[in-house]
């Protein structure tokens, strides 16, 4: 099995940081990135072979890929995503498609999360081929990628719902085992080609209504936050010096 990070983004709401970095090498915590959080995470569980899709400043992370590999004791296998400007991530993750047969653990490049997330998500006896983190703990508001499940199964993930309908949160980490690979990756074919502005989410929620069985697991009750603004840059300073 692989690791995975999503590291495409542009992260405009992030600017002056962002001016010239990707968002997943934004500092959290000194020179720390969210990058090194996400391998140091992956290395943790023994997953020391990673597939980085990069797009937006993919030049950043060439440029450190050695000392990444160095520090975490990883190997990085960087996918070039060419419409990170344009597309949203559903084309992104499609971009690695060739590696979902092996297997993958996948994080978001902007999430900062401890391992306890990685090891829930690998310890699961749940057999499904495609299984998601979900915080179903904390309150939630409009922006949150939000589930709702049916008899324990994925049913609805949007960022459009009812934050009272939902179950929780999806908080940005995938297990992908093998047997998903065809599928999933015609799945998000399907939804970028649909529009090329959905989330890899809609890629699951299009396997959902294929007859697909995704399921999850409750993270419990963990420090976490997804970087999409300075505010939540500020909680993740605040969070991520205590992994």
């Amino acid at each position: 099995m692989l690791g995975m990070v999503l590291a495409a983004g542009a992260g405009r709401r992030l600017r002056p940081y962002t001016d010239t970095l990707p968002k997943a090498l934004v500092p959290v915590d000194g020179e720390t990135t969210i990058l090194d959080i996400a391998l140091r995470n992956l290395a943790e569980v023994d997953l020391r072979d990673v597939v980085v899709v990069v797009g937006y400043q993919a030049q950043a992370v060439r440029d450190r890929q050695a000392d990444l590999e160095r520090r975490h004791g990883v190997r990085l296998t960087l996918v070039h995503n060419d419409k990170a400007e344009e597309w949203n991530n559903a084309y992104s993750l499609w971009c690695a498609r060739d590696y979902f047969e092996q297997g993958a653990l996948l994080v978001n490049g902007d999430t900062v999360h401890p391992v306890s997330v990685e090891r829930t998500l690998l310890s699961s006896a749940d057999a499904a081929d495609v299984l998601l983190a979900v915080d179903d703990v904390k309150s939630l508001a409009d922006e949150e990628m939000k589930v709702t499940l049916e008899d324990g199964h994925l049913r609805r993930i949007t960022k459009l719902m009812d934050p009272a309908e939902a179950y929780g949160e999806y908080i940005g980490a995938t297990l992908i085992r093998p047997g998903a690979a065809e599928r999933l990756a015609d799945a998000l074919k399907a939804t970028f080609e649909r529009d090329p502005q959905l989330y890899y989410e809609d890629g699951y929620q299009e396997m959902v209504a294929r007859g697909e069985k995704i399921a999850v697991a409750p993270i419990g009750k963990v420090e976490w936050v997804e970087v999409d603004n300075h505010d939540d840059l500020a909680r993740a300073r605040e969070i991520a010096c205590r992994y």
